[in-house]
């Protein structure tokens, strides 16, 4: 977060700095590092709910120099038609994000929770249910026994009383399910 980030962006930063110590203290526990792989996350078909975590995404493209932004939504737009139009709409096709730039996210510091979340063994605590588990990327060599677990509950529930907040506060109606592409061809 910088100084001049928006009043309305802060929970969020402060919320994300919580997950990204959370997630490296597991990763250094468990001795993962994300270095790449053929199955890159940044190829997977990852959906966003947050009017929250949009808004800030496409705060952070503002910034990008006007030549970027035309390249990401060419890239974006080439991803959704590549995605939604195929036989089986909504299936990974397994294509770079948009605003992945040779193998570096050029809005890292923008990207959103399950950006921030995957590749650790995780779970998810529902009261009344048992924890869903998650087992982590391909990439990490993690024993199913004896690891440790990203307890992504509390940043859930976290994030849910901001996005009400949000919807709120900036009358943003309805729920949203889009990729980045999806985001970055919204605005």
């Amino acid at each position: 977060m910088t100084q001049n980030t928006p009043d309305i962006f802060r929970p969020l930063c402060d919320l994300y700095d919580r997950m990204d110590q959370s997630w490296n203290k597991i990763a250094k526990e468990v001795d993962f590092q994300c270095s790449g792989c053929k199955d890159n996350c940044c190829k997977s078909l990852f959906f966003h709910h947050t009017h929250i975590e949009k808004n800030y995404f496409l705060y952070g493209f503002s910034f990008l120099a006007p030549d970027k932004k035309i390249q990401f939504h060419k890239k974006a737009k080439q991803y959704v038609e590549k995605t939604f139009s195929h036989q089986k709409a909504g299936e990974s096709q397994k294509i770079m994000c948009p605003v992945n730039e040779n193998g570096y996210c050029l809005l890292y510091q923008y990207r959103p929770m399950i950006c921030r979340l995957h590749g650790l063994p995780h779970e998810i605590c529902r009261p009344g249910f048992d924890p869903i588990k998650g087992p982590g990327c391909d990439a990490g060599q993690f024993d199913e026994k004896n690891h440790f677990f990203l307890d992504r509950t509390p940043f859930y529930q976290q994030m849910a009383r901001m996005e009400i907040t949000f919807r709120s506060n900036m009358n943003s109606p309805g729920k949203i399910k889009e990729t980045i592409a999806q985001i970055l061809l919204s605005q």
